[in-house]
């Protein structure tokens, strides 16, 4: 569940007692909710920024590229709950050792070490998601969003991703960067929302989408 307080947003703690990032805790009677930082997180950024298009819904599952040490990750597993599901697939193996304690923890989490750019090699672990979401800082970032979702996306299912421009070209226009980037994804998802998340993440803009 996410609600607002004041200016921050969070979301009410699945493991009560347990913090995953250092994050501030919200007590409200039995309730605890963990604040989502929003320079820790491309999400929580794009929230306080405005984020219109929230799709992210308790018994949910999603498929989550770039799943790093699990910082967001965490937030959107209290969101859809013990209902819901989120493969998290990552390649680094340093952030894995972080990420698997957290998936100990919360049993909605099934972390996989693999590279995003080979969907095929974890197909079989994976059932058809309602939402695919993104956070790879490569220069194929909006193709390997593309190629997660024509095998695991269902019909008519979201996408968000989180576009790192100095990651594509250092020295091009990060708002140029966008606009060819919006295009590429516009192939096969129609584009409900962009955000500039500056000054909260450096170069970053968020896309929000569903499958045509």
């Amino acid at each position: 569940m996410l609600q607002k307080f004041g200016r921050d947003y969070a979301t009410k703690s699945l493991v009560p007692g347990k913090r995953v990032y250092g994050e501030r805790i919200i007590r409200k009677g039995k309730e605890e909710w963990r604040v989502w930082d929003p320079t820790s997180s491309k999400l929580g950024a794009a929230l306080v920024k405005g984020l219109k298009n929230f799709p992210i819904k308790k018994g949910m599952k999603i498929l989550y590229l770039g799943a790093s040490t699990g910082t967001t990750v965490s937030h959107i597993s209290d969101i859809v709950e013990h209902d819901g599901i989120i493969y998290a697939v990552e390649f680094s193996s340093r952030s894995m050792r972080d990420l698997i304690p957290l998936a100990k923890q919360r049993k909605n989490i099934a972390p996989i070490l693999d590279d995003a750019r080979l969907p095929e090699n974890y197909a079989a672990l994976i059932e058809k998601a309602d939402l695919v979401y993104c956070d790879v800082a490569q220069p194929d970032q909006s193709e390997i969003i593309m190629r997660n979702a024509k095998v695991f996306l269902k019909p008519q299912g979201w996408m968000m991703i989180a576009i790192k421009a100095r990651s594509i070209n250092v020295a091009k226009n990060p708002k140029q960067i966008y606009s060819e980037e919006r295009q590429k994804l516009s192939k096969m998802f129609n584009i409900l929302e962009q955000i500039d998340l500056q000054p909260l993440e450096k170069d970053h803009a968020f896309f929000v989408g569903k499958m045509k």
